[in-house]
């Protein structure tokens, strides 16, 4: 085998050290059959032989590494340097050789396309197509040399260079080739992806088309045609206006030239064409097993495919419904648990065995909770069969997330849903066994239940819980701790839905009647939003309070503040000892991490850090309410707003019974009692998940470090890249795979995962839907989200993504991609909210209420689309966000 050069027929898809991405796949093809124009491949070793004739790399390469993705200028001036020094080095005798001989077997006369194909590139999770150049119509053995110099230079352009800085790829590992391809010279070319690029459907092949060689729109010079192709059948045709397209000259390189005005407006591509390449590409992507993007070209009569990669920027589909001839819907778990990040395979675990549904075990995993691309989907389809269930199911998702509810409605309305909804014979009955009780306690508590004892006895049953957990996991080790902690995790959440579940969801309707009544019987509600100010037993609200409390200790000692500024984990403790009224905060520490330690932000992932680990983390909090809270004025609030809650029931109630009647009056009460009775406990089912998910992770941690210990795996925290099956396997010492190897992988998948954006709602086949917003007139730079929090403000944009790092000045409005628990702290500083995600009842909604601030939520982009600093105008009466101004 020639070391500086390799034909396409020597070359497959393992060939990516020596022919990089493109060539790859280009010799995959070419040996699966597919009908790839001959060529062949300048080597990696040719680059490598290039580079070491220059006495001036070593020196570029320590400039590159010191290059930042901020340091743009620096960026473009080293790669020119670069690129301008290996443009002047000779070729290798030896490469030119082997390149002259290759070029001359495949023919002289004929023209060429010459194009770079690095190691780094078109690969199944970095697919980075253009990083470097491509040279068309090359002709005679001067040009074919310089263009190949040239595609060596361009390893180092600006885009490549960024691309490895952004990718974490070392300059000095990543090598390019050189892909030298008969040219092809096609009537209409074009790219094919065997799924939607736009709304993620596999099940689409879609086509864009034009005519010469596809560099015309792939530049964006011209627009192409769009065909779409669905089982077969082509389902969309848009017809571009081609004015232009790009030939070959005769003489080498390539032309712009217009087009005859007939030819503007004509679809490109036969639609009897159009089927064959869909086809064809759908061959291509079950060769390779993973969804393609192809070039491709058309002229007399024959397809050519001129390029493959992986599609990598669709979101992935979870393997368990991939296969299912029937349409099914799937909703994200973590846009309803305020936390869209991606989780590692030990969290996954762990929610897919606590969730109650589609189990056949108590310990199992759940089969309708399915994990991908680090995130948790939850698969209603079946439950949806059920007419009543169909009808019920997205008037509650929209008390989670409006565009969830209305991403299901989009599904289930569709005809192939409808038709295929035919439940199980036994699934009304399971599903009637698992409501019946709940909805008979809801009943009672909304009709003739005293509710006033509901803090009381849900705090009661939390400790309990909590309490024989703890006992029954001590003093048990090894793999049998973790299959107790799977038979704990099990058995939790049904507990919560018989015996919690009734009273918050008591609180739902309840408000939801005072909603409805207040409307009908006095024509408006302006009162109503007040009844949510102050709920008592709220333990997230507990939580801030407590936080205020301990704010209040802190600003009795400056050396406390002072330190709180600059201390640091691993010594947070010892530090504070050495501090005046250090011992004394402590003691007021501590009890709050007893209550609350557990919590963080983002923390229904284990895996998260929690406060107990990580005290340094509450230091932001602390100071920020040192700085933006008078002391006391937290309880002072918080019983200003029970009296202004208190105020507002009274007149509605009266206003009621003058309007009404007193049995109107008496039902009114009734339901705004329920409600502030039992709302108060909606936090606790969470906060009981959160408490029983540090003392799993203690126990996990604990066995992890034996098996640190015992070399198995590289540090404790590795853990969390396993499932508790694979753990408790390892611990028995019966898993077959290599540990440290599998967690190497997994630690792959997840950076990768951190890249991905979820969807709200996907079907089984990819398709993201996105269901049909409200509409309604905004003013300009206006954004619509769902209103959940009444009022109107203008104020200063703070955009944080890490609560830890966040500096709310009094009056800023908070801009959030999600809240959950471990963001409260900030509320007391916030005048308003705003998040990406979220409805009614989520925890920023709900705490957002109790503060009796303005929020907006369910704000697609706002993170992005809201700059820190600009003023802006929050309507959380109708869902507005109005940019007012920009930065300050």
């Amino acid at each position: 085998m020639n070391p500086y050069v390799l034909q396409f027929d020597e070359i497959d898809g393992d060939s990516l050290p020596d022919a990089g991405g493109k060539g790859a796949n280009l010799g995959e093809l070419t040996n699966a059959g597919f009908p790839v124009p001959p060529g062949f491949c300048v080597t990696t070793g040719s680059y490598r032989a290039f580079v070491e004739t220059s006495t001036e790399m070593k020196g570029f390469f320590v400039q590159l590494n010191e290059l930042t993705l901020d340091s743009l200028d620096q960026i473009r001036a080293v790669g020119e340097r670069i690129r301008n020094h290996l443009r002047s080095l000779p070729i290798p005798s030896g490469v030119r050789a082997a390149i002259t001989s290759a070029w001359r077997k495949k023919g002289t006369e004929g023209a060429y396309a010459v194009r770079s194909s690095a190691t780094a590139e078109d690969l199944p999770t970095a697919s980075f197509a253009g990083q470097q150049e491509t040279y068309l119509n090359v002709l005679g053995e001067e040009d074919l040399m310089e263009a190949v110099r040239n595609c060596w230079a361009s390893l180092f352009t600006d885009r490549a260079i960024v691309y490895r800085l952004k990718n974490g790829f070392d300059h000095r590992d990543v090598y390019v080739s050189v892909v030298v391809q008969q040219m092809v010279f096609p009537e209409v070319s074009g790219i094919l992806f065997t799924a939607d690029p736009i709304s993620g459907h596999r099940s689409t092949v879609s086509i864009d088309a034009g005519f010469g060689l596809g560099e015309a729109f792939v530049s964006g010079m011209v627009s192409a045609d769009l065909y779409q192709v669905r089982s077969g059948q082509i389902v969309k045709k848009q017809i571009a206006e081609k004015k232009k397209a790009i030939y070959g000259l005769p003489g080498g390189g390539t032309e712009i030239r217009g087009l005859p005005r007939e030819q503007w407006k004509q679809q490109a591509l036969p639609d009897e064409t159009i089927l064959e390449l869909a086809r064809l590409g759908k061959r291509i992507e079950q060769h390779y097993g993973k969804e393609q993007d192809i070039e491709w070209g058309w002229g007399d009569g024959q397809l050519w495919i001129l390029q493959s990669r992986p599609i990598t920027t669709l979101y992935p589909i979870p393997d368990e419904v991939r296969d299912s001839e029937k349409l099914r819907v799937l909703f994200s778990f973590g846009h309803q648990q305020m936390m869209t990040e991606a989780m590692k395979p030990m969290a996954l675990s762990i929610w897919r065995t606590v969730f109650p549904f589609g189990k056949e075990r108590a310990e199992s995993e759940s089969r309708v909770l399915l994990p991908a691309g680090g995130r948790l989907f939850i698969d209603p389809t079946e439950v949806l069969y059920i007419k009543p269930v169909r009808r019920i199911m997205p008037r509650l998702l929209m008390g989670i997330d409006e565009g969830i509810a209305r991403g299901v409605m989009e599904v289930i309305q569709r005809e192939r849903f409808q038709q295929e909804a035919r439940p199980r014979k036994d699934l009304r009955k399971q599903v009637g066994q698992r409501v019946k009780p709940i909805a008979v306690n809801v009943i009672k508590n909304l009709m003739c239940r005293d509710t006033s004892g509901a803090v009381e006895k849900c705090h009661r049953i939390m400790e309990e819980w909590v309490a024989r957990s703890e006992e029954q996991l001590a003093g048990v080790t090894g793999a049998a701790r973790i299959r107790l902690i799977r038979q704990n995790a099990g058995s939790l959440m049904m507990k919560l839905f018989t015996q919690m579940l009734p009273y918050p969801l008591s609180g739902v309707i309840a408000y939801k009647g005072i909603q409805d009544f207040t409307r009908r019987w006095l024509g408006e509600n302006g009162d109503v939003h007040r009844l949510n100010r102050s709920l008592s037993g709220n333990v997230t609200s507990e939580m801030g309070l407590a936080l205020g409390d301990l704010a209040d200790q802190a600003r009795k000692f400056p050396e406390v503040t002072e330190y709180l500024k600059m201390a640091r984990n691993g010594t947070f403790y010892e530090g504070l000892s050495q501090v005046r009224g250090g011992e004394e905060f402590r003691i007021y520490l501590e009890r709050f991490m007893d209550r609350y330690g557990m919590r963080c932000p983002g923390e229904i992932d284990i895996s998260r850090t929690r406060w107990r680990e990580s005290p340094q983390a509450l230091a932001a909090a602390i100071l920020g309410h040192i700085r933006n809270v008078e002391p006391g004025a937290h309880r002072l609030n918080f019983d200003r707003g029970r009296a202004e809650a208190e105020e507002a029931a009274r007149r509605i109630v009266e206003e009621i019974r003058r309007r009404k009647s007193r049995w109107h009056a008496r039902w009114m009460a009734r339901l705004i009692r329920v409600f502030r009775d039992v709302m108060g406990v909606r936090e606790h089912p969470k906060y009981i998940l959160v408490r029983h998910l540090d003392l799993w992770k203690r126990g996990i941690l604990e066995e992890a470090e034996t098996l640190a210990a015992r070399g198995i795996l590289e540090e404790k925290n590795d853990v969390f890249h396993l499932t508790l099956d694979e753990l408790a396997a390892i611990l028995d010492e019966r898993f077959p795979e290599d540990v440290r190897e599998l967690i190497g992988k997994r630690k792959r998948d997840y950076v990768r995962n951190q890249t991905l954006s979820p969807p709200r709602v996907m079907t089984h086949e990819g398709e993201i839907m996105r269901g049909v917003k409200r509409e309604m007139e905004i003013p300009e730079d206006s954004l619509l989200g769902t209103p959940v929090s009444a009022g109107v403000v203008e104020g200063v944009a703070r955009v944080v993504m890490d609560p830890a790092q966040a500096n709310l000045q009094p009056g800023d409005i908070l801009i959030a991609p999600f809240t959950d628990p471990g963001w409260t702290p900030l509320f007391h500083s916030a005048q308003a909210l705003v998040m990406e995600v979220g409805g009614l009842m989520t925890h920023g909604a709900v705490v957002a209420r109790e503060y009796g601030i303005p929020a907006v939520v369910g704000v697609d982009g706002a993170t992005r689309h809201i700059k820190d600093g600009q003023c802006l105008r929050i309507d959380g009466t109708q869902g507005i966000v109005t940019v007012l101004s920009e930065e300050e």
